[in-house]
C-alpha cells in the first residue's frame, strides 16, 4: 500500500510539473509575434494590370519583388509600410463614412518599403531563375555569335558547353543566338565551329532580374533599381 501511494504522489507531481510545463509553453506561444499572412494576388491576371507593378523593399532599402496595386492596398491597410519613395502610382477609392459621409482613398507610392522580416536582404544575391524571356533581355536581344538584334520570336537559348558534352542550364553556360548561328554551331563548343562569343554571359542579381522580368516600369522604379545593378550588366546600355 505504502508503495502504492509513492507511485500515486509521484504521478501527482509529475501531472502537476506537466501541467506547468503545458501553461509556460501555451503563454510563449500566445506571446510570440506572428507576421500577418499575406493575401496571393496574381500578377498575370486581368484585373492587376488596372495599374503598373509596385516595386517592395526591405526596410534597408534592398528591392524585393514586384507586387499588384491590390497587395499593395493591402499593405497600408495593415499598416506594413515603413516608408515610401518615388511618385504616386495610383489612388483607389473605398468604402464611404457612416458618420462623416467621406469616402476612404488609399494612395500608394510606386516604391515602398515593407515592415516585417527582411526577406529581400535573404534573396538578394539568390540566383534568379533562367528563362528565355529573361535571358534574352539580359543579352538586348543581341545573338551572341554574330551580334544581329532579333526579335523574341527569331532567338534561342544556346548552351556554350552543350548537353551532349555534360553542359548544364545555367546562367553562366547560355548566351541569345539567333537560330542560323545555333544550328550551325550544333552539339560544338563555340571553338570547335569556329564561333567566337562576342560578349560574355553573367548571373544577373536581383534588381536586374526585377526589370527584366517587368514590361511596364515606371522611371523613377528604373533610376531606383538601376542603382542597385552591377556593373557589368548591359542593363546600364539601355
Amino acid at each position: 500500500m505504502q508503495h502504492r501511494s509513492k507511485a500515486a504522489q509521484h504521478n501527482k507531481q509529475s501531472q502537476k510539473h506537466s501541467a506547468r510545463q503545458g501553461k509556460i509553453i501555451m503563454a510563449n506561444t500566445v506571446t510570440r509575434e506572428r507576421e500577418p499572412m499575406e493575401p496571393a494576388f496574381s500578377l498575370f491576371s486581368p484585373e492587376a494590370k488596372r495599374f503598373p507593378l509596385i516595386l517592395t523593399l526591405d526596410q534597408n532599402g534592398i528591392p524585393h519583388r514586384w507586387i499588384t496595386w491590390q497587395h499593395a492596398v493591402w499593405y497600408y491597410a495593415k499598416e506594413r509600410v515603413a516608408w515610401e519613395t518615388g511618385s504616386d502610382a495610383f489612388t483607389v477609392s473605398g468604402g464611404k463614412c457612416r458618420d462623416t459621409g467621406e469616402v476612404s482613398t488609399v494612395t500608394a507610392a510606386s516604391i515602398i518599403a515593407i515592415r516585417g522580416k527582411a526577406m529581400a536582404m535573404k534573396s538578394f544575391n539568390q540566383v534568379p531563375p533562367l528563362n528565355n524571356r529573361e535571358l534574352f533581355h539580359r543579352d538586348r536581344h543581341v545573338c551572341g555569335y554574330c551580334g544581329g538584334i532579333f526579335s523574341h520570336s527569331k532567338l534561342t537559348r544556346d548552351h556554350i558547353i552543350p548537353y551532349s558534352r555534360r553542359g548544364i542550364d545555367t546562367w553562366m553556360n547560355v548566351v541569345t543566338a539567333c537560330r542560323p548561328c545555333n544550328e550551325r554551331k550544333g552539339s560544338r563548343l563555340p571553338e570547335e565551329a569556329h564561333m567566337e562569343l562576342i560578349y560574355a554571359p553573367y548571373v544577373p542579381n536581383r534588381a536586374e532580374f526585377l526589370i527584366l522580368a517587368n514590361r511596364r516600369i515606371l522611371a523613377d522604379q528604373m533610376e531606383f533599381l538601376k542603382q542597385h545593378v552591377s556593373a557589368q550588366s548591359r542593363v546600364h546600355l539601355s
